[in-house]
């Protein structure tokens, strides 16, 4: 029996309307990068089943009134841009209306303000400058200027070589920091466009910007890293550009006029953290009728105006503010302050003192022993310093640096820290939420509160691996395995785009792209390595999967099509990628803690399973661009390579031979097992070898992300969900009832005994092994994506492990998705929302025969189910204790049980290397276990009872 769609009523007609009008990525269009930016928007207050049949845009510009007229199309993603292409600085508002079904038309949307940014090199006047002595202190800029009345508007276009903060007339411009960011700068460096039309005034006026060494001058890189990667002036590039009513321009650029100044940031270092003395403060520095005939002269300095870009994404800002939780000392009589949260971004501090007294504040993610853990900091000290400059309350905040942590230890306070002193600032990109999920278990629901903090600590830019130690760089590998999780989470549409340009423009002649983007590491980073420089296709065709963005496959084709051609050169005609260097199954949780690669699976499996993986995608994506003869290259070639797979790694009846979790999963979860008996065999194998395990995680960064689809695939939910709930270590779970707030790297970064892992690679704030949240989304909840962009739902929850409830929402491209559904009495119920102009195939649990297809609106079904079991064997105590653990009931009582006996309970623990003896051989190791015997069998006497009162 099907349950059929039912529609919600509504007793009033709302008459739909276009919103959230967007010209590219950004959710503002001020200094747009592109001159034909595609337009998206979506329909909201719309009757059930709404679909547009048409559209038209319109176009007001200097030049008059441009209109598409009216276009049959269901198309509101992502359409090309329909008019001229804009020039550099130009002006247009761009409005919306469409038609239904029933060619009723919508309002006209309002309207959008749409600017072109300098989209060229001879757009700019202005020119880098540095100080006359480049290898000062860190500068203070500054330059006046007179304003005339009648002014139209006024735009700012600023970077910098270094990281700036630009003010004009005493006001901060803007709300960016660490401004413009970590892009490769020797191709690409963004510049910033400020509307500071209300900043001016009549007469004389000020403008003025102080510097950082930043990611361009600054230590980055592991193993003390090295200094002046980029260059070693820092210098600001700022173009000023007034129009007044009359139609006139006035520019204020940077040039020779210009002066500098060192200023109250002694120094500043991403991983070191800042100094700042508060009696170098020159107040009044960035206004005008300031006195700065102490200060230096400037130079102009070279630098190709061509490398010039506006942002594809949003800014990093300031995102929140953490109290401090508690204040304590440590047992060493260290002050220690806790937010309670491990997070990204510094400490503002709130304090009263003498002149020249030095607070000095040390960062760390974790205690140990009760005092600050800092060894996995490795050389990044992660201290601030502030001077005090007397005479009153100070409140300070850093400007040109950022830590990870949730522990800060106070070093020279005057009088008693209070926790109302002290604030966590949050800094990350300011991404807009999109995705939310919740459940009936507390514990997942902080595994997934914690995949969420962790991505806004290393969304910073850049995605990033880690946010605290000397490293923070763009892993690929990490950002492969995340990309499906962040774009549910957060829309990373322009903010991975960005990024992925940068892998492009450091992409070397062969095709290989970094292993680290931004490539700070040299020809060490270039290195072809399965998992990680296939992120140069998985990548954007997930954008192009959750966005529908078709003009990121477009403009990554290039790349994408080069990776593999490189592979289809580098394996030859065997089509075996078996040579060469490769992570493999990193951070296997069997490696040794210093020999993170040395996994189960071996590198060549997936490395193959890789090569066909990357192939695959880019044959689709050569499909979606209409290059027809360029797909049917890459199809046959993914063919070969699966073949070749199948051939070297997978027997005929479907076992692999290297036995191991991660091997299974690729071979399953990339669709490399043609015959219906192989993948029958690989998911059976690879449930035993979970089973085996004691559903703990047996898998590093490639398998850890496939596991559970591949166990859904096979039909065996169940074992998934056991993995999911684990709590002992390695699991997901075991970070949190360790009471992580964050990701770890590792599995066992912290151990059972509060002891940090010895390894010299320790992360606290990870996101990798959080990309579990995909599947969270999708399976546990039930939303994903049929068609890109989300112009289809998958709605097919799949309830199980004693969850009682799960729901998800989703600000798709469309708009907002929801699903929520409920266990209770056996009785399952599902609530849906799909959004206009979208349809959704809901798969309801049981039913899964007969799919059903729905439209926009409400909807909701409800219906005796309960969800499948798997067959058990009845209890008793000749049964092997592997037996025993696949009844989870039966395993819980045993364990409480054995509670007084540590060693009998260790032994009973899923996982255990006892696991094929027989349950009264291992009671019958000790007096103590013995005499459980008869407890034991009772209970197994009251669940089989309960078992069949259940069947």
């Amino acid at each position: 029996m099907t349950y059929p769609a039912v529609p919600s009523e509504s007793t009033t007609v709302n008459a739909a309307t276009v919103s959230h009008l967007r010209a590219g990525r950004r959710d503002d269009a001020l200094g747009v990068a592109s001159p034909t930016p595609p337009l998206s928007w979506q329909i909201t207050d719309a009757a059930p089943g709404w679909q547009q049949s048409a559209y038209e845009i319109e176009c007001r510009g200097a030049d008059g009134v441009h209109t598409t007229g009216r276009v049959a199309s269901r198309d509101s993603v992502q359409l090309p841009w329909p008019f001229a292409a804009l020039t550099s600085r130009a002006r247009v508002q761009i409005r919306v209306r469409a038609w239904d079904t029933n060619d009723v038309p919508t309002p006209w949307s309002a309207p959008l303000d749409v600017e072109a940014g300098l989209l060229g090199p001879d757009d700019w006047s202005a020119r880098f400058v540095t100080p006359e002595v480049p290898d000062g202190p860190l500068p203070l800029f500054r330059r006046e200027f007179i304003v005339r009345p009648g002014v139209a508007t006024a735009r700012l276009y600023v970077t910098a070589l270094g990281v700036y903060e630009a003010h004009l007339n005493g006001q901060r411009v803007g709300d960016e920091v660490l401004a413009p960011g970590w892009t490769s700068y020797h191709h690409r460096l963004r510049y910033q466009t400020f509307d500071v039309s209300g900043l001016l005034q009549e007469g004389p006026n000020a403008l003025g910007a102080a510097l950082g060494d930043g990611w361009y001058r600054g230590r980055l890189g592991f193993s003390g890293g090295q200094r002046n990667i980029y260059g070693d002036h820092l210098a600001l590039l700022a173009q000023l550009e007034i129009t007044y009513a009359d139609g006139t321009v006035e520019r204020v650029i940077t040039d020779e006029s210009w002066r500098a100044s060192s200023g109250p940031v002694v120094t500043s270092s991403l991983y070191d953290g800042e100094t700042y003395d508060a009696r170098l403060e020159q107040p009044g520095w960035s206004t005008a009728g300031f006195d700065d005939r102490t200060w230096l002269a400037v130079q102009v300095t070279g630098r190709d105006l061509a490398t010039l870009v506006a942002p594809d994404g949003p800014p990093v800002r300031r995102t929140q503010d953490v109290p401090a939780l508690s204040v304590t000392s440590s047992p060493t009589g260290k002050t220690l302050v806790d937010f309670g949260q491990n997070l990204v971004g510094w400490v503002r501090l709130t304090v009263s003192g003498e002149a020249g007294h030095t607070i000095t504040l040390r960062h760390a993610e974790v205690l140990e022993n009760g005092e600050l853990g800092t060894r996995p900091l490795r050389t990044a000290e992660a201290t601030d310093r502030y001077v005090l400059r007397g005479g009153g309350t100070e409140t300070w905040e850093p400007t040109f640096t950022f830590h990870g942590f949730r522990y800060v230890e106070v070093d020279g306070w005057p009088g008693a820290l209070t926790t109302d002193d002290l604030v966590a600032v949050v800094v990350h990109s300011d991404l807009t939420r999109t995705g939310q999920f919740g459940c009936s278990d507390p514990l997942v629901n902080q595994l997934h509160e914690n995949v969420v903090w962790g991505m806004r600590g290393n969304f910073l830019d850049l995605p990033t691996d880690c946010p605290q130690r000397d490293e923070r760089l763009g892993w690929t590998g990490d950002i492969q395995v995340f990309a499906p999780t962040a774009s549910f989470l957060y829309d990373v549409s322009g903010f991975l785009a960005s990024w992925l340009a940068d892998l492009a423009a450091e992409q070397n002649e062969d095709g290989v792209p970094p292993f680290i983007v931004p490539n700070i590491q040299g020809d060490w980073a270039m290195k072809p390595a399965a998992a990680w420089t296939d992120a140069a296709v998985i990548v954007p065709w997930v954008l192009y999967e959750r966005y529908g963005d078709r003009d990121i496959l477009a403009r990554q084709f290039a790349s994408m099509s080069a990776w593999v051609d490189f592979l289809d050169r580098h394996c030859g005609p065997r089509r075996l990628w078996d040579q060469g260097f490769q992570f493999g199954d990193w951070l296997d949780p069997t490696a040794p803690p210093n020999q993170p690669g040395a996994a189960k699976t071996n590198a060549e499996i997936v490395a193959t399973a890789y090569f066909a993986r990357s192939a695959q995608l880019v044959a689709q994506a050569a499909g979606v661009l209409g290059h027809e003869d360029r797909a049917r290259h890459y199809h046959a070639l993914a063919a070969e390579v699966r073949a070749a797979f199948l051939r070297q790694y997978v027997t005929p009846a479907g076992r692999m031979m290297n036995d191991a979790a991660t091997a299974y999963a690729l071979a399953i979860s990339f669709d490399l097992l043609p015959e219906q008996t192989q993948r029958a065999e690989a998911g059976a194998r690879l449930a035993k070898i979970v089973r085996d395990g004691g559903y703990r995680i047996l898998t590093g960064f490639v398998g850890t992300p496939l596991i559970c689809d591949a166990l859904v695939a096979a039909g065996r939910t169940d074992a998934a969900y056991r993995l999911l709930l684990q709590r002992e270590c390695p699991s997901w779970l075991y970070s949190v009832s360790m009471g992580a707030t964050t990701i770890w790297e590792r599995w066992d970064s912290m151990l059972p005994d509060g002891s940090i892992n010895p390894g010299e690679m320790t992360s606290f704030n990870h996101y990798a092994l959080g990309a579990v949240a995909d599947w969270l989304h999708r399976t546990v909840a039930g939303l994903a994506p049929a068609e890109p962009g989300y112009r289809r739902l998958a709605v097919h929850p799949r309830p199980g492990g004693g969850l009682t409830s799960a729901w998800a929402t989703h600000l798709t491209p469309y708009g907002e998705a929801r699903v929520a559904w409920t266990l209770e009495n056996n009785t399952f119920t599902l609530n849906v929302t799909v959004p206009p102009n979208t349809t959704a195939t809901v798969t309801l649990p049981g039913q899964e025969h007969a799919p059903l297809e729905v439209t926009a609106g409400e909807h909701h079904w409800s219906y005796g189910y309960q969800p499948p079991r798997q067959p058990l064997p009845p209890l008793s105590l000749d049964l092997p204790l592997i037996d025993v653990w696949d009844d989870e009931e039966a395993t819980r009582e045993l364990l409480a049980l054995a509670q007084a006996h540590p060693p009998l309970a260790g032994m009973l623990k899923p996982g255990s290397g006892v696991s094929k003896l027989p349950l009264d051989l291992v009671l019958s190791f000790s007096v103590e276990s013995k005499a459980l015997v008869p407890e034991v069998a009772a209970l197994f006497d009251r669940l089989n009872e309960e078992r069949a009162a259940h069947t």
